[in-house]
């Protein structure tokens, strides 16, 4: 048993995982997918840091957005002393890819934390979030398709496969970049959403060449913005992750959900009881992603005659996915 820390730091949070793990032949040997038999958490927290704030725009990090990341990730190195961990990754995504002043970011991270922060491709990201998403089902079905949709803040990864993944894209659309760029009232209106979502369809077009979303026999939902959509679908009076992963339902909720989050304004977006602070002001953009995502990958299905009816959550995604890969 090895006690491993994963940091993920994303567009809008920055999230650690302190877990116990088996070692590898023990792990596997539970359910064969890399699943929760074999991670113990310890610790599981985010913030939200906004780190990607303006790279949509800028093309770097702003000071600010450094100074609230690296202030997060000196509090997480002081935890994992606290807690013995004995190996850490730090993977960054969407926007410390897209930041043409990332070197002050990684650098400070090395003098931080002694461990890289490593700058990982999206195809490695969606592997990643492959393998962490499959832990939300106690028996995976070999046979199944499963699409795994990680939404981010500046990107959102489509991975298919069965056991393991065999098709994987990166688009760079995201619910803090769409926000961004296309949300400026509150509520949004009409034609707002419409620009989000001819951005989410220009870059389905581009990744169904690559990942045939017509194969997926279910869908599994990851990160933050679907959680918190799913919490609203299942009309929650706290954000509570146990009943949230896993959970499966209906199309037409999931997209309902999507539609009523999308409407509200701000004031009553802050105030629904599993909304965290810092998804408020992102949150529509993300509902109008996921809800396009789904009625695509709903039609696709359709014609080939097997209508994708349900959609699960999953509360592990490559948080997970990344601590699992430091089991020796």
């Amino acid at each position: 048993m090895a006690r491993v820390a994963a940091i993920d730091c994303g567009t809008n949070t920055i999230r650690l995982l302190i877990a116990d793990i088996a070692g590898r032949e023990r792990h596997e040997g539970h359910d064969g997918h890399g699943g929760q038999g074999g991670l113990r958490d310890v610790v599981r927290t985010l913030e939200v840091v906004r780190l990607g704030e303006g790279v949509d725009r800028t093309g770097r990090f702003a000071d600010a957005a450094l100074e609230r990341t690296l202030a997060v990730t000196r509090r997480y190195a002081e935890i994992c002393r606290e807690h013995e961990v004995e190996r850490i990754r730090f993977v960054a995504t969407s926007a410390t890819r897209d930041a043409a002043n990332r070197a002050d970011f990684t650098d400070a991270v090395l003098d931080i934390l002694g461990v890289p922060a490593e700058v990982i491709p999206g195809t490695e990201e969606a592997a990643l979030s492959f393998r962490g998403a499959l832990t939300a089902l106690p028996h995976p079905d070999a046979a199944a398709r499963h699409l795994i949709v990680d939404l981010g803040g500046g990107s959102t990864e489509l991975v298919l496969g069965g056991s393991a993944p065999d098709a994987a894209y990166s688009m760079d659309i995201g619910c803090v970049r769409l926000t961004e760029r296309s949300v400026h009232s509150d509520p949004p209106i009409e034609t707002e959403l419409a620009g989000i979502r001819r951005d989410v369809t220009a870059a389905l077009d581009v990744a169904a060449g690559i990942v045939d979303l017509s194969q997926t026999t279910d869908v599994i939902g990851v990160a933050g913005t679907i959680t918190t959509i799913t919490a609203h679908a299942l009309g929650l009076t706290r954000y509570d992750p146990q009943t949230i992963n896993g959970s499966r339902l209906p199309l037409h909720t999931v997209l309902a959900a999507c539609e009523s989050l999308a409407g509200l304004p701000r004031a009553e977006r802050a105030a629904l009881p599993y909304m965290h602070p810092g998804r408020v002001d992102v949150i529509a953009a993300g509902a109008t992603i996921w809800s396009t995502i789904l009625r695509r990958v709903a039609e696709a299905t359709s014609a080939v005659g097997r209508p994708l009816e349900f959609v699960t959550t999953s509360e592990h995604d490559i948080l997970d996915g990344v601590a699992l890969s430091l089991v020796p």
